[in-house]
């Protein structure tokens, strides 16, 4: 682009969510905040855009870069491509993020990745999902949980991350945009682009790997790695068939079977905090009413109201996560004997519930047996997760309880509608978990209720269990070198090696990986 033929300016208002809406009354303000005449205003971009409601009424804060001249802004820069049709090979296990973006990185820098997948690509598994709620069967390879794109390609696509120190956050947008997610993404305080859209873009990113002579294999399982000594130098899939070369192990957070295996290697693997609680469901109108502070609710011009709360409960953080504004809680368990819920919302954001999860900080020293074994937090995960499965009536239905039955030591005569779609069966919480987790959980609801009235109400329900926040296990790894301590060439990355937590984080801890591979092998 020709930058001698326009000039830039940036500046910052505050608008009425009305005046935000309407792409003129930016530009008139914008203009009137520069002191410029509006028709030399030739393109208006906007940087930030956040909501205020600290005050009654709810003020939209905007950062924006005006233009003047004849040439159009480049809105974010797109990523060159290269052909590796010919290149030397990468393994990368996994098509989440963290895969999907190390892959990307491999392909900008010239390496070919050959992606291996267990579960469905992102149409298919679409079908496997359904039958949770048709049949009541899981696909252990191919759920909520696996298959292309990952545990968030149907959790809300939520791109909000504090990792700035991590790498580029802003090349990780662009390249969701480049691959077709909207352009809202690059200016919004807490940006998603939704579970309708992100399949698509998930595909896109698929078909700029196959294009460019990267291979993507689905429905192909890695049982076990090939050692040549200390050394990794490639893989063995659940059919038999050996590839050779240096390997991403981007396996996601749900790996139990792997992480069972790399226990029985050489690799150093170590138990990681996680969090468990539950998935807290409210009438999106009911936070509309309290957040914008309005018994009518947000209007016409203002988005689905979210939240974030924390707070310490006996020296354990209890906190929200994962937020779905106009979302639904879904069935997130990777086998036929769990119960596991998650959250998701359409990028317009538009149904009848709001849902959280509400999860209790735990550490090793919090359970009984060996601090030792690397296995104890995911064994807690899945014993809990099978609990729910027998109180919630082995059918997949999920045991519940309303939110302020729950803080009053109370078992819920009924229960409210829930957009949980295979169903609710009425339970004591507070014995269902350990004491350690409900305490806090009971403590924590009173002071969110102190902290937002009306939060605090048996119009909310609480929904079990919300076990899979993040990873069980850490997969050790040089940080300097992104190896695995004692496998050379073997190189994990993301949520499922404990280095992550979320798409963005994710995204860059496999650029940062793929980094460290080009720098070692290219």
């Amino acid at each position: 682009m020709d930058k001698l033929n326009f000039m830039s300016m940036t500046c910052n208002l505050r608008l009425t969510p009305f005046e935000s809406a309407n792409d003129k009354m930016i530009k008139k303000a914008a203009a009137k905040a520069l002191g410029i005449e509006e028709s030399s205003i030739s393109a208006v971009q906007i940087n930030r855009k956040s909501i205020d409601t600290r005050r009654r009424e709810p003020i939209i804060d905007m950062s924006l870069t005006i233009y003047q001249g004849s040439e159009e802004p480049e809105i974010f820069k797109k990523t060159v491509y290269n052909n590796v049709e010919q290149a030397q090979s990468v393994l990368v296990v996994g098509s989440g993020p963290a895969g999907l973006f190390a892959a990307l990185r491999l392909i900008e820098k010239g390496m070919r990745p050959i992606i291996f997948e267990r579960g469905e690509d992102v149409h298919k598994r679409k079908v496997s999902m359904a039958s949770i709620t048709t049949n009541r069967v899981i696909n252990p390879d191919s759920n909520y949980s696996f298959g292309e794109g990952g545990a968030g390609a149907f959790s809300d696509g939520k791109l909000y991350t504090r990792s700035q120190k991590r790498g580029d956050v802003s090349k990780v947008l662009s390249q969701f945009c480049q691959h077709g997610a909207s352009l809202d993404i690059l200016s919004e305080a807490h940006p998603h682009i939704g579970t309708d859209k992100l399949p698509q873009v998930i595909e896109n990113m698929r078909n700029t790997i196959l294009n460019n002579g990267g291979v993507v294999m689905f429905e192909t399982k890695v049982t076990q790695l090939l050692y040549k000594g200390n050394q990794v130098i490639g893989l063995v899939t659940q059919k038999g068939e050996e590839f050779h070369g240096p390997v991403i192990l981007a396996i996601g957070h749900s790996s139990r079977d792997f992480y069972q295996y790399l226990s029985t290697t050489n690799t150093k693997l170590e138990a990681k905090g996680i969090a468990c609680g539950v998935r807290l469901e409210h009438p999106q109108a009911l936070i509309d009413q309290i957040q914008y502070k309005n018994p009518q609710g947000r209007g016409e011009y203002l988005p689905a109201a979210s939240y974030s709360f924390v707070t310490q409960a006996h020296n354990r953080g209890v906190y929200s996560f994962c937020m779905c504004p106009g979302g639904f809680v879904i069935p997130a368990m990777t086998d036929n004997e769990q119960v596991v819920v998650n959250g998701m919302s359409p990028s317009l954001r538009n149904g009848k519930f709001a849902n959280s999860a509400m999860v209790v900080e735990i550490r090793s020293e919090d359970l009984d047996g060996d601090d030792t074994n690397p296995l104890k937090m995911m064994a807690f995960q899945s014993k809990l997760e099978r609990v729910c499965y027998t109180k919630g009536g082995s059918n997949l239905s999920a045991p519940a309880q309303r939110m302020a039955d729950f803080v009053n030591g109370k078992v819920s005569a009924d229960l409210p509608e829930s957009s949980y779609i295979l169903g609710l069966k009425s339970a004591d919480l507070a014995t269902l978990f350990p004491q350690f987790i409900s305490a806090r959980l009971k403590e924590a609801f009173a002071t969110f209720g102190r902290q937002a009235h009306g939060f605090l109400t048996n119009e909310a329900v609480m929904i079990a269990t919300e076990s899979r926040t993040s990873s069980p296990v850490r997969i050790v790894r040089d940080p300097q070198t992104f190896q695995a301590v004692n496998n050379d060439g073997l190189y994990p990355c993301g949520e499922g090696a404990g280095y992550a937590g979320g798409i963005v984080s994710s995204a860059l801890d496999g650029i940062n990986v793929a980094d460290a591979v080009i720098a070692r092998y290219r």
